[in-house]
């Protein structure tokens, strides 16, 4: 009885490691964005959705090529201000007196949903872009592995595949 015990203690110990393992690199393996509005006003709503059209339309061609998590970062960081511009362009021409702050940060997340796919509540890092008090609801997405960041080239479809949906989907057929 004890040996069986022990065995058992043991390999839930090691399943417990390899799952940890397993999530701790899939928080890594994100990189998000957060548009937040200055609130919940119906002024401040549509803006934000404008700022993510001007937003993405600039940064898709700029990290579209990007094949690393590294590689997509360093880009980020060296348009920081050219984000802060297009934002507050923006909002100019709209004649709204706040501006926009946009940085790179690693902050804890709640579980969200995109279409089917769900990103896990974790720790992970992001381009926040903040409008004004930033107090309202956010726009989000990931840029990499890019789920709302891609481009054609030579009138060919892009396709991304996400390797945590295809383990899933592999799990779920082999049931």
């Amino acid at each position: 009885m004890k040996k069986s015990i022990v065995v058992f203690s043991i390999i839930v110990i090691v399943l417990v490691a390899i799952f940890a393992s397993i999530y701790k690199d899939v928080d890594k393996s994100y990189l998000r964005i957060h548009i937040r509005a200055n609130s919940n006003a119906e002024v401040d709503q549509l803006i934000k959705y404008t700022i993510k059209d001007e937003i993405v339309t600039m940064l898709t061609p700029l990290v579209v090529g990007c094949t690393s998590f590294d590689e997509v970062k360093n880009v980020l960081e060296q348009n920081l201000d050219n984000i802060n511009r297009v934002a507050d362009r923006v909002l100019s021409q709209k004649g709204l007196l706040y501006t926009a702050k946009s940085k790179l940060s690693t902050e804890m997340f709640p579980t969200r949903k995109y279409n089917e796919f769900v990103l896990e509540e974790g720790v992970y890092d992001a381009l926040i872009v903040e409008l004004g008090e930033a107090k309202g609801d956010n726009w989000w997405c990931v840029i990499y592995p890019p789920l709302c960041f891609t481009s054609t080239k030579n009138g060919s479809n892009v396709v991304y595949k996400s390797r945590i949906i295809d383990m899933i989907n592999a799990w779920k057929n082999s049931k």
